[in-house]
């Protein structure tokens, strides 16, 4: 495969920019190679500025449900665009955007719209603090929250422990704020909750997907729910990725369970850069300026941004959408899964909607210490090959991949073919 551009590009990027990236898993520090430099995107396939074209299991990390360079969405944008980019001041499309959330999704009053998910992360962090006059917060070892300071954190030496910074740059003292206990053990949640009574908040991915997808059990997201309630303390579901992906009301509604506050980003922005965070009446009237807790943003509720999404959401809410392309993608990977269990591999593909990730072990992994990273090097082959067959995912073990609206049948069918070839190649 051609990558003479992309690597002359790269090495150019890194005269300028930390690692000559934006973002870092963009670098392919996890596989082989220089990074690509895409240049355009059509449906399923990104081309990349050598014309190599590949069918896109990365989706830009989730936005692109309807593929790329949806007409639809595009000529939303084309017509916002001619009224100008961006006016600081209210304007008729954050009404328009905020309706159709909110009479689509049983578990919002209120909803404030920003410009990322980490920040809407962030917002929603401070809201809880301001709403409870406290200051902890319990996270989950495998859970993501963006590059927030107090959430960019890692378990310390024992299990209920106050976290330690994975990053240079964060007072320990922000760090102690945030008690990191992994998934799926609720006793040592209500341990947690019994022995610190300044928790705020438990904020959890309700389909974690940033760390492999560790999926949990209905049970213990209602247990969480519970013991939130029964000690006063907000639940947020960080809903980033899975919001409207696994269904137009995101994991809350698929599992039906009701947060304190979510956030959103992604495809809310359908394909653009918005977040949004939102819950009941009773805590989103403390948002400044009808409240205490500050939050702003001058490019918040952007008119272009915010007219891809209501383009993209208008599209999801139509009937059988998610029903379509959730059965889409559970044919691909109950193929997929087949061939594996056939061939007796360490490896299966572990799913929710049109989510998936490629986990190395024969046993439904659910915590972050559950995977083995030296399995990884399984990916890292995979990874190669499938480039050099057409095949882009994201370039890391632990991100998880996604099939969009415009996955066609024949793409997937081809794709499945070339994928289990692929595994057969690097498992043996």
């Amino acid at each position: 495969m051609n990558r003479k551009k992309s690597e002359k590009y790269y090495e150019e990027a890194k005269k300028m920019f930390p690692g000559g990236v934006h973002s870092p898993v963009r670098a392919f520090k996890s596989v082989e190679g220089a990074p690509l430099f895409m240049c355009k995107g059509d449906k399923a396939y990104i081309q990349d500025v050598d014309g190599n074209r590949f069918l896109d299991f990365c989706c830009s990390w989730g936005p692109l449900i309807l593929g790329h360079n949806n007409p639809k969405v595009r000529k939303t944008i084309s017509k916002a665009l001619a009224n100008g980019t961006s006016f600081g001041t209210p304007s008729p499309l954050g009404n328009e955007i905020g309706k159709l959330i909110l009479d689509n999704h049983r578990y919002l009053d209120m909803i404030r719209f920003v410009s990322s998910g980490t920040e809407a992360v962030m917002s929603a962090i401070r809201l809880a603090r301001g709403y409870t006059g406290k200051n902890k917060i319990i996270k989950f070892d495998g859970c993501y929250h963006g590059h927030v300071d107090s959430l960019l954190v890692k378990a310390g030496s024992g299990l209920a422990t106050f976290g330690v910074s994975t990053s240079a740059g964060i007072p320990d003292t922000l760090a102690k704020q945030t008690i990191v206990l992994p998934l799926n053990d609720l006793d040592l949640v209500e341990k947690s909750l019994k022995k610190h009574k300044d928790i705020a908040a438990i904020i959890i991915e309700p389909v974690p997907a940033n760390n492999g997808l560790l999926l949990q059990s209905k049970s213990y997201l209602k247990g969480l729910r519970s013991l939130c309630t029964k000690y006063k303390v907000l639940l947020i579901f960080d809903e980033v990725i899975s919001g409207f992906r696994v269904g137009f009301e995101g994991a809350a509604g698929y599992y039906k369970i009701k947060p304190d506050l979510i956030t959103f980003g992604k495809i809310i922005g359908g394909g653009m850069p918005v977040g949004a965070f939102g819950g009941s009446k009773k805590i989103m009237k403390h948002v400044a300026p009808l409240g205490n807790v500050y939050q702003a943003g001058t490019l918040s509720a952007n008119p272009i941004a915010l007219s891809a999404g209501i383009a993209a959401l208008k599209i999801l809410i139509q009937k059988d959408f998610y029903n379509k392309l959730n059965q889409k993608t559970e044919k691909f990977v109950n193929h997929l899964n087949e061939h594996c269990t056939k061939k007796r591999y360490e490896l299966h593909v572990q799913s929710i909607g049109s989510i998936f990730w490629f986990c190395f072990s024969k046993k439904k992994i659910k915590t972050a210490d559950g995977i083995d990273p030296k399995k990884m090097s399984y990916f890292k082959k995979m990874h190669k090959l499938l480039l050099q067959k057409g095949i882009y995912l994201g370039p890391s073990g632990y991100e998880v991949g996604f099939v969009s609206e415009a996955h066609k049948p024949s793409d997937l069918k081809q794709a499945t073919q070339t994928i289990c070839k692929v595994i057969d190649k690097v498992m043996v």
